[in-house]
């Protein structure tokens, strides 16, 4: 453990077979560890870590204060008991947590692997293979290590793998061996193989790999295709032999992967800062009182010698003060009691349980719950501004479907009407027996039209059945399984097999299908492969019948251009259709064929082949060739496939972004994948001023273009400001500009001379998004560049990083978090996330389908991206809330405790003399009042879950620290200080004078603490009252209960019997008995509850009246409900419930912005790879199935760009509008006009209820008014809306159990409750509009 790390290396050597060369090295072993702790180092270091917090240091400072007798005047164990208690739990709880960590990490070190030692195959543990080693790796294994491939079953040494693990990619990825070494097929030649490998030392680049093999006397390049990386997946290969290069903590997997980080909240570091505050306040407290002492000893209490003598070894008023310091340093320590620690671990581990218990984030389908990982991070998700999102398998389910084709002109697969009869699922099966029976297809239309034998439909999906690189495997008759490179291609030829075009079998010059039934071969004469940059792929065969054709499928951008001037208006139409689908969401691809002469084929063939073999420009003469023969060809139509999302994920993230949450995603996919993807999830919108890209490629160029991008966003910003005043809702067309950055929609800008770059930045008005490249983005992470991308894309409403490593998330995470100084949250579902996931405040894992290593790294999981709404909304917001009002109320109470002792001190002679029994101090934070304050930080609401998710806008305070900061501490402390003042001095001065019934006077010390301690519980009951926004049976009995038990515990304490028992410990011998049965007592708590409590009650009242805040708007519409509910029918189509398949429900229709759909997530080189029959077997011409999935699609705006003519801040006029489910089926389709669409938050809520508050809304345009439309929500399910003449009804707002009065009420209790109703009444009175219920 303690073992000398070895120095950097430079390079790596690694000589196969030869495990005693290798170990003089000092190579890591491929054992991992994720965990923080061991057995050795967890008690030293987690009682560090504990000792971070300042509370924890200062209480162990007065424990050693309370060990010292001639200054203590309380017990030691007082301390010691809870600091101990409060170590344990903290210590259980993140060794719980370490311990799964442990159990994660073993399960991995113990998988079995094959390795070649002295000529056999053995089975090792993963966490014993060595450097050097050779291991066998199977079909449907992962690889246990940065491997070299050395041979493999495949023919030429080729594998195939899967990288999801890695970079979120899906798709399959080939892999090949050095010739030399793809010879050795057997074990014996594999164990007598003693080449050397010179390589690059360990790193974190994926994509990148340099070395040089040595063996036999001559020296082979390696480079990244000759490596199988660790976290990858073999498939389809039966087996391959790999050599070890980097194992462990060295593999490029581990070396992504970012450590372990201690995580504190925001709340938590305040807290540390308060601490140190509170004790520079109670040292000041203590030096007032200890100079007060002094002075009274030296003044008065010589008078008091003869009967009163110092303690030993106090011989002068000097050493008194200084001892008395330390005894009211320790008095006075209930400011920040230790039991305030301990109840905060109890109520965030009381919000993770509510987390783990929630069964609407409960997944059914794989039987997952939500999950609170740690317990330490609860209130943090309340104050979420950014959320950086992985995309396969967090927003989208990785399945794609055949949607929608346009032939000759003609669409099928169109929606049905959602108020008329649902269509019925196709059967292929009688029409086709090899059909493939989990695709669905619902448009009857298109099989007739190739019953019938329509020629154009014929032609389109027999060019689907050829042009593609897919392999097939036919294990049984007619059971099918493809195995595509492309997701893309694995979707449309599935769509050909079922439509009676089944793809069979290849072979390098040969294609087998069978089209209607009957067998037909073709041979394959050229396959023109697919790139980025042409973003298209061609076959050239030739029938049995001895014609030739060249089939081309491609982006619509690229391949219309390539059309015969014939086909202008059957272009016209399809790009009609396209536009159609990319609006729809749909991943769009346009196909083309033209018929070649032999003539033209041999003209080609010719300086087809001259260009493969140039030796220099290589590239460049081939697609010079493809550019020569892809021209003048027939339009065939066009296809559009579905890449799903997961269900809720557009609504989720609109949601999230009226709540003023960033959302960027960061995916290692292509750009045209990634920006689809953006479309279908609404972050990009066709409303959108404009989309940048960033595609520099050197520092130079990408600051050129965030410049540029930075003056093209103001610009635009002025020019729409200027517009504003005289044409409402002028928005730019959307438009992908090369090289530009972007800008995100904020504040109106004011019409001013320019501000300095940086605030004119945040002013920039309009709605912009921010793409950027991998390679950009490395330099835009640059030290000097940080500054500029920051401004760039923090301005942005949206942001997508494309081709992004793993370590590059995390650095996108640790800039935001650096510059921006928000709570940041990550979210995702592979081990590419892991780095990302460790870096953020929050880290999320989804339990998807790329393995676990995201969620064992992540502090909260769950199965579906839309549960990351109710989390943040809900549980975040609640927890947030409770978590505040828990520590404005703790701190009140006990400062209101507390200070009685500073004044007492005053009026004892500065003697460090307590005002309360020693038995009521000791349980007055652990009884009387913790489990009232308990009640309230574990289950209070201000608002129910349903309105937290209908008002996004909520959720800004927690963004904004509003509910604690320094202020409220402020506030609460001065408040405390107040209460304690009237709680000291009032009884004071009526005691003073009064007498008993019988003539005795009052004025004694133990009545003086009984009525002091009985009023300062009766009023801070009823302040903990007035602050429960949400009473449960719970909280009643904990409220009430405790002050039952503080007169119960009080009268025993102070009874004759344990006064006879242990006459030594109990002082207060019937004082409780005599003082409680005096009225004068009474009326004494009585003054003093109705002075601490009367002012807070006229201040609450003044400001909800006043200055009421989002939170009281809706608790008043949620009151009005209640009073006025009715039955409700159901609306017209039921209740509807929003899934993530984009085609069920989109809003509004597509722009005139002219943009393709297209998107095509293949990798150049497989049509290469076919022709030259490097992957055929002999046996066997067919592939293995992959489950083809992705996802992408273009959906319209939920919602224009806001034009606000108001500056008033919502939390100063309780306006918002709500965020509705998505509307049922009676709805119509929603105008893109900006007076419906550009309704925003900061409309009055007051209008919903029918009795508004606010008579301004009469004056207020309708435009304004409209509530701005917002997805489903989960808990939105089971509602149902309707719009009506423009307004969103009560009725729209209502939903099923959503209104639940169980226990809810407002925070100010019933009279609070009669003000608002007396004021609705008199606003509804006074309105002159009303609105219908």
């Amino acid at each position: 453990m303690f073992r000398k790390r070895p120095p950097p290396e430079e390079e790596r050597k690694v000589r196969a077979n030869d495990r005693e060369y290798n170990e003089k090295f000092q190579y890591a072993s491929n054992c991992i560890m994720t965990s923080k702790y061991n057995i050795v180092t967890f008690l030293p270091v987690n009682l560090f870590e504990q000792f971070q917090e300042v509370a924890n240091t200062y209480f162990l400072f007065l424990l050693i204060l309370q060990l010292i007798p001639q200054i203590s005047s309380l017990s030691w164990f007082t301390t010691i008991v809870p600091l101990a208690l409060v170590l344990s739990i903290t210590a259980v709880k993140d060794a719980t947590d370490d311990y799964f960590r442990h159990k994660s990490d073993s399960q991995v070190n113990n998988r079995q692997s094959q390795v070649l030692i002295r000529g056999s195959l053995q089975n090792e543990k993963w966490m014993n293979v060595r450097v050097g080693d050779i291991i066998k790796l199977e079909n449907n294994q992962f690889v246990a290590a940065d491997l070299l491939l050395l041979s493999s079953s495949e023919p030429h040494g080729l594998c195939y793998i899967e990288t999801a693990e890695l970079d979120g990619e899906s798709n399959m990825k080939v892999r090949q061996s050095v010739s030399v070494t793809s010879e050795l097929g057997d074990q014996n030649n594999l164990a007598s193989f003693d080449g050397e490998v010179v390589c690059e030392p360990p790193n974190n680049k994926l994509d990148r790999f340099c070395g040089t093999l040595y063996w036999r006397d001559k020296k082979y390049t390696l480079s990244n295709q000759n490596m199988l990386l660790r976290g990858c997946v073999l498939r389809n290969t039966e087996a391959c032999y790999g050599l070890v290069i980097f194992a462990g903590p060295d593999t490029k997997l581990m070396q992504n992967s970012g450590r372990t980080k201690f995580k504190r909240t925001s709340i938590d570091r305040l807290m540390n800062t308060l601490v140190l505050w509170i004790f520079g306040f109670l040292v000041c407290m203590g030096v007032i009182l200890a100079v007060g002492n002094a002075v009274w000893e030296r003044e008065v209490g010589f008078l008091f010698q003869s009967y009163l003598p110092w303690d030993p070894p106090v011989d002068n008023f000097l050493f008194s003060a200084f001892l008395s310091f330390w005894s009211y340093v320790i008095i006075l320590n209930t400011v920040v009691p230790i039991s305030l620690y301990v109840s905060v671990e109890v109520i965030r581990l009381g919000h993770s349980y509510f987390i783990n218990w929630d069964r609407q984030m409960f997944c059914s389908q794989c039987n997952t719950p939500a999950e609170a990982r740690t317990t330490t991070l609860n209130e943090e998700l309340g104050q979420v501004e950014y959320i950086f999102s992985d995309k396969t398998g967090t927003l989208t389910q990785n399945i794609m479907s055949f949607n929608k084709c346009s032939i000759n002109g003609q669409t099928y697969g169109e929606g049905s009407d959602p108020l008329g009869p649902q269509p019925k699922r196709l059967d292929f099966t009688p029409f086709n027996p090899l059909a493939d029976p989990d695709f669905c297809f619902y448009d009857d239309t298109l099989l007739e039209a190739v019953k019938v034998g329509d020629t154009h439909t014929h032609k389109f999906f027999r060019l689907l059945s050829l042009c593609h690189t897919v392999m097939s495997e036919e294990k049984s008759e007619g059971e099918l399984l493809y195995k595509a490179q492309s997701p893309d291609e694995g979707a449309l030829v599935t769509a050909a097999r079922n439509f009676g075009f089944v793809f069979r079998s290849r072979t390098p010059g040969t294609i087998t299908t069978t089209e209607m039934g009957r067998s037909v071969t073709y041979t394959l004469l050229a396959i023109l492969d697919f790139n980025n940059i042409r973003k298209r792929m061609s076959v050239i065969v030739r029938n049995s019948e001895g014609r030739i054709c060249l089939y081309c499928k491609g982006a619509d951008t690229v391949l219309l251009e390539r059309l015969h001037p014939c086909n202008q208006e059957l272009m016209n139409i399809t790009s009609d259709h396209l536009n159609e689908y990319a609006a729809d969401g749909l991943r769009t691809l346009a196909l083309a064929y033209r018929d070649l002469s032999e003539d033209e084929w041999d003209a080609w063939s010719e300086r087809h082949r001259s260009a493969a073999k140039a030796a220099s420009c290589r590239e460049d003469r081939l697609a010079a060739a493809y550019e020569q023969i892809e021209q003048d060809m027939v339009l065939l139509g066009a296809t559009a496939i579905e890449d799903k999302l997961q269900e809720g994920v557009p609504e989720t993230i609109a949601v999230l972004s009226l709540a003023n949450i960033k959302i960027w995603v960061l995916t290692g996919d292509k750009q045209e994948t990634a920006v689809n993807i953006g479309y279908s999830c609404k972050m990009l919108t066709d409303d959108m001023t404009e989309v940048f890209i960033i595609s520099g490629h050197t520092v130079q160029s990408v600051r050129q273009e965030l410049r540029r991008a930075r003056d093209r966003m103001i610009e635009m910003s002025r020019t729409r400001d200027g517009k504003e005043e005289g044409v409402e809702g002028c928005f730019m067309g959307n438009g992908f500009r090369e090289g530009q950055g972007d800008s995100r929609g904020g504040e109106k800008q004011l019409q001013c001379p320019p501000p300095p770059p940086s605030n004119l930045m945040d002013n920039i008005s309009g709605e912009f998004a921010l793409v950027i490249n991998g390679h950009s983005l490395a330099h835009a992470l640059e030290a000097d560049m940080e500054t500029e991308f920051v401004s760039t894309a923090c301005a942005c409403k949206a942001v997508i990083c494309c081709r992004v490593t793993p370590l590059q998330k995390a650095q996108v995470v640790e800039m935001i978090k650096k510059h921006k100084k928000a709570v940041t949250l990550a979210i995702g579902d592979g081990a590419n996330d892991v780095s990302m996931i460790k870096s953020a405040h929050i880290g999320v894992g989804i339990s998807g389908q790329e393995g676990i290593q995201a969620v064992l790294a992540s502090d909260y999981s769950f199965s579906q991206f839309r549960f990351l709404q109710r989390l943040l909304l809900v549980h975040g917001r609640w927890s947030y809330l409770r978590m505040c009002r828990f520590l404005c109320y703790f701190f009140y109470k006990n400062f209101a405790f507390t200070m009685v002792h500073f004044w007492f001190g005053f009026y004892c002679g500065f003697s460090a003399q307590t005002v309360y029994d020693q038995y009521f101090i000791t349980l007055y934070n652990i009884v009387y009042t913790s489990l009232p304050v308990l009640a309230m930080g574990i289950f209070d609401q201000d608002v129910p879950d349903q309105r937290s998710l209908e008002y996004p806008k909520l959720y800004e305070p927690g963004q904004l620290n509003l509910l604690f900061n320094k202020r409220e501490f402020f506030i609460c402390i001065a408040q405390g200080i107040y209460t304690s003042v009237v709680l000291f001095f009032v009884p004071c001065a009526i005691l003073s004078d009064a007498t008993q019934s019988t003539g005795v006077p009052l004025a004694d010390y133990q009545t003086f603490a009984v009525t002091t301690a009985t009023a300062l519980v009766i009023v801070v009951s009823v302040q903990i009252a007035l602050d429960t926004g949400f009473w449960t049976v719970i909280n009643h009995v904990f409220v009430w209960g405790s002050l039952g038990l503080y007169f119960s515990i009080m009268l025993a304490l102070q009874s004759q019997t344990l006064f006879g028992i242990f006459p030594n410990q109990f002082h207060f011998v019937g004082s409780a008995q005599s003082t409680l049965l005096q009225p004068v007592v009474w009326l004494t708590i009585a003054l003093a509850t109705a002075i601490c409590i009367v002012p807070v009650l006229a201040f609450r009242f003044l400001k909800v009246d006043l200055k009421p805040q989002l939170s009281d708007t809706v608790r008043y519409t949620q009151l009005v409900r209640q009073k006025k509910r009715k039955p409700a029918g159901r609306s017209v189509g039921g209740a509807w419930r929003g899934v993530g398949s984009v085609s069920e429900g989109r809003l509004g229709a597509r722009g005139s912005s002219r943009r393709s759909g297209y998107a095509f997530a293949h990798t150049e080189g497989f049509g290469e790879l076919i022709t030259s029959g490097k992957n055929m077997r002999l046996s066997s011409l067919a592939m293995a199935t992959f489950a083809s999935r992705h996802s992408s699609s273009w959906i319209d705006t939920l919602r224009r760009k806001k034009h606000s003519h108001t500056n008033t801040p919502p939390s100063a006029s309780g306006e918002s509008s709500p965020a509705p489910s998505c509307v049922s089926g009676s709805i119509p389709p929603l105008s893109n006009s900006s007076s419906v669409l550009c309704g925003s938050q900061d409309a009055p809520i007051e209008e919903e209820t029918g009795a508004a508050p606010d008579t301004q809304t009469a004056s207020t345009s309708s435009t304004q008014n409209l509530p701005a439309p917002a997805p489903a929500s989960e808990a939105a399910d089971g509602s149902a809306q309707t719009l009506n003449a423009g307004v969103l009804t009560p009725a729209a707002l209502r939903s099923q159990g959503g209104d639940s009065p169980g226990g809810w009420t407002i925070s100010l209790g019933a009279v609070q409750e009669a003000l608002l109703r007396w004021k609705g009444r008199a606003s509804a009175s006074n309105s002159p509009v009303k609105l219908a219920e």
